[in-house]
């Protein structure tokens, strides 16, 4: 099996989960794959995540020109090119709407950090980029300043997006962003969520640090 067609089944595999999370209801949510420097594998538009099969994946350019693939392009791909040419090292992009993170999303609030060592490890600080139209190159322009600086964002009035050196560890920033919002949420009915002290948290920022050191394309 070629490098195309496993992430091709990598893409459907992620997507069930993602529509099964109940993280794209209908024909939410895309996922894209960089296939070569200046190639995108990505999922068509008005497709279900939940039902798709490898032949109905796109391979898009860096301009978001479609190249091939029988169905259209997902309508938000300049979003996640964005990312890829902001991000040589970025490999994978994951949008959907986890609903946890997306309430945080709808109302603006911001999100916490320093609560969750799970989220303070693997996510950092998560930004909430400002509405605009989806799939327009204004909606992807917004997230380009937050590419290097963070792996997730919380896109207002939409949804969340992260990005990955793998398909795995973006729809794992995914998962781990919406269990932080869930626990957030949660911990309003008990009261006000004690943080973790400043020089444990530095701990976890080193922690972090060489993670992502290890995880750096060589």
């Amino acid at each position: 099996m070629n490098a195309r067609s496993r992430l091709a089944r990598q893409i459907c595999d992620i997507g069930a989960r993602m529509y099964q999370r109940g993280f794209c209801a209908a024909n939410d949510g895309n996922l894209s794959a960089r296939l070569a420097s200046s190639r995108v594998l990505c999922t068509p538009t008005l497709i279900s995540k939940g039902f798709m099969k490898t032949g109905d994946l796109c391979v898009v350019d860096l301009t978001g020109r479609q190249v091939s693939g029988r169905r259209r392009r997902t309508s938000e791909i300049l979003l996640h090119l964005a990312l890829y040419r902001a991000r040589p090292d970025v490999r994978a992009v994951v949008h959907c709407h986890a609903p946890h993170a997306t309430a945080y999303a709808v109302t603006g609030a911001s999100l916490p950090s320093g609560i969750l060592a799970e989220s303070e490890l693997f996510l950092g600080d998560v930004p909430i980029v400002p509405y605009e139209t989806p799939g327009t190159p204004a909606f992807a322009a917004l997230i380009e300043p937050h590419a290097h600086s963070a792996c997730a964002a919380i896109l207002k009035n939409h949804g969340v997006v992260t990005w990955a050196d793998s398909l795995e560890r973006a729809w794992w920033w995914a998962e781990i962003l919406d269990t932080y919002c869930r626990i957030l949420l949660l911990a309003k009915s008990l009261g006000a969520p004690d943080p973790i002290p400043d020089d444990k948290r530095r701990e976890l920022w080193t922690l972090r640090k060489k993670l992502l050191e290890a995880t750096a394309p060589a």
